[in-house]
């Protein structure tokens, strides 16, 4: 059961005695349907394994797969894109056009493309086969992703996510009664919020 979905959710904390505001994008990346009962598993790659394309006002670093020559250590079950950027006022980015889905996410400042301008807080599909080139409109903070397009629809409940819908409800009966392996480390249990899909 994948428990990793095809989602995006910005992530902002503000300490409550102030000081520096943490900053980052939860992501979940849908596993082709072979995979989709693989064991789960976690490897660490620190920052410093990862490609970062730095010059020009960019500082893009290539989280998953691969961007301008460099590939991430990152090892994934279908061809993924997956690219923090941060540009200097000015700066221009080219996302080729080598992966079939395409998109980018403004988490900070505001970019043009083609003569139109758009705001943080905006994700943009680009078009199949289009090369595109962003302009940084001051400074800005974007997430490039993409890659092969998924082998058929994906069902979301919680954090449940699969091909079937039946994989999932069987998902919803095993959670309370224990029937999934403990997270090593955790001791709180977290309960099923409440089914309003009936």
């Amino acid at each position: 059961m994948d428990d990793r979905g095809a989602r995006d959710r910005p992530l902002r904390a503000h300490p409550a005695g102030g000081g520096d505001r943490l900053f980052g994008i939860q992501t979940w990346v849908g596993l082709p349907k072979d995979r989709e009962e693989a064991e789960p598993a976690f490897v660490h790659h620190p920052e410093t394994a990862l490609p970062l394309l730095d010059g020009e006002g960019k500082r893009v670093r290539i989280i998953a797969g691969a961007l301008h020559g460099a590939r991430s250590p990152l090892v994934l079950f279908s061809e993924t894109l997956y690219v923090d950027a941060a540009l200097a006022p000015g700066a221009r980015l080219e996302i080729p056009p080598k992966h079939e889905d395409r998109a980018i996410y403004i988490a900070e400042g505001r970019i043009e493309i083609g003569g139109d301008t758009f705001e943080e807080g905006r994700m943009l599909v680009f078009r199949r086969a289009d090369p595109v080139t962003l302009t940084a409109d001051g400074p800005t903070r974007l997430l490039l992703l993409g890659g092969a397009p998924l082998d058929g629809a994906r069902y979301l409940w919680w954090n449940f996510v699969s091909s079937s819908t039946e994989r999932i409800e069987q998902a919803k009966a095993d959670w309370p009664e224990g029937r999934f392996p403990r997270v090593p480390g955790e001791t709180e249990f977290i309960p099923l919020p409440e089914d309003r899909s009936s």
